[in-house]
């Protein structure tokens, strides 16, 4: 809308009387009417759905002089159901891929095929002819373990494998960092059962210490008969399939912890799951922690990751790594009146407003406010689903 108001101001060319002389007539100061028109833009909030913002200028009884009458035209009241919900392109993967970097030094005598499983305890791959095995951990191993080493996490992390692969049996293992006698009659057990030779220490290169205890292959990074060296063995993951998708900006606050998903699979059908992990995007790798060309900043940013486990993986297991569509669950309102949010009003008294049209006038009817999403609003309020309402062109 617009208001106007009126100043005035001396006539540029009237001077100021300079004679002194007290008796003398004073001159007419003449003055000049300016009329400022000054433009008022609402902007209305509306609680949790968004912003609204609505400039309506025919509503302030008709455009300054000289000024062509904006245009509005008319929209029909639908009756339907309104969601705030969204839709982000993603895609199916394995689950937390990680990077196998073998320690010590030897040749790559036996490697798994792409898609293998292995569980902790089994034998991931061979150097020199003696087995790789798999052991669950969050810190790799990166000396050798045996009698008289120092106390530590890898030390303790060893003694809860050897636990749970039954090679303790009542030999009474602390859950401690220190590498005992009894320790190393575990060790000497496990390797019994591996067919290696028993020495009671664990040499460096001989456990991949992983946080999985199941791991499936996903892709080999050295060949069969090459040196060990700090190159990846293998590439491997979870053996469950999730969602991931890489939201834009104003859609990452519509991911909430566990919230729950809808994710609509290539060939038809869909599954449940829910957010487990929302990892903010940073600088690329000419950002912070990276070079980019010539050693300076500059990298193209990341994006924010979202990954999303499913309720279940028998829908997912055929179709195996593919795109996907994820529905964010949001508010729905069904069975509502919807107009477009540019039919909205503010009214002076508070609230909002729409005019609705009859015959060849219109009416201004006070509603209340429900579901904004998609620039549509849901309203209640004396109008009917018909109605034509008037918008901006």
């Amino acid at each position: 809308m617009t208001v106007s108001y009126s100043v005035e101001e001396p006539h540029a060319d009237v001077a100021a009387d300079t004679t002194g002389d007290a008796d003398a007539a004073p001159r007419h100061r003449g003055r000049r009417r300016r009329r400022i028109v000054v433009p008022l833009v609402l902007a209305v909030a509306v609680g949790g759905a968004g912003v609204l913002g609505a400039t309506r200028p025919w509503e302030a009884g008709g455009p300054a002089t000289g000024q062509e009458a904006p245009q509005h035209g008319t929209a029909a009241v639908e009756r339907g159901s309104l969601s705030s919900g969204i839709q982000v392109a993603g895609s199916l993967g394995y689950d937390a891929p990680t990077s196998v970097v073998g320690a010590g030094s030897g040749t790559l005598t036996a490697l798994p095929a792409v898609g293998d499983v292995v569980k902790a305890g089994g034998r991931l791959y061979e150097v020199d002819g003696r087995p790789v095995v798999l052991m669950t951990g969050n810190r790799p191993l990166w000396r050798e373990l045996g009698p008289g080493v120092p106390d530590g996490p890898d030390v303790r992390q060893l003694k809860s494998n050897l636990v749970k692969f039954g090679h303790a049996g009542g030999l009474g293992l602390a859950d401690d960092g220190k590498f005992t006698e009894a320790t190393a009659t575990a060790v000497k057990r496990w390797q019994k059962a591996l067919g290696v030779q028993q020495t009671g220490t664990v040499a460096l290169g001989s456990v991949a210490m992983l946080p999985r205890a199941v791991v499936q292959v996903q892709k080999l990074g050295a060949q069969l008969g090459s040196a060990l060296g700090p190159t990846t063995v293998m590439t491997v993951s979870g053996t469950d399939l999730v969602a991931v998708v890489q939201p834009a900006d104003n859609q990452v606050s519509r991911f909430k912890p566990d919230g729950k998903v809808v994710v609509r699979l290539a060939e038809g059908g869909t599954v449940t799951g829910r957010v487990r992990s929302l990892v903010r995007g940073g600088a690329g790798e000419g950002g912070p922690g990276g070079a980019g060309a010539g050693g300076e900043g500059g990298g193209a940013p990341q994006k924010t990751t979202v990954t999303i486990v499913l309720d279940s993986q028998d829908p997912v297991r055929q179709s195996g790594p593919s795109p996907v569509t994820v529905n964010v669950v949001g508010d729905t309102a069904a069975d509502a009146l919807i107009v477009p949010v540019t039919a909205l009003l503010a009214l002076s008294g508070g609230g909002y407003g729409v005019k609705v049209v009859e015959g060849s006038g219109t009416r201004l009817v006070p509603v209340t406010l429900g579901l904004v999403a998609d620039a549509r609003a849901q309203i209640t309020g004396d109008v009917k689903s018909g109605d034509q309402v008037v918008v901006p062109k």
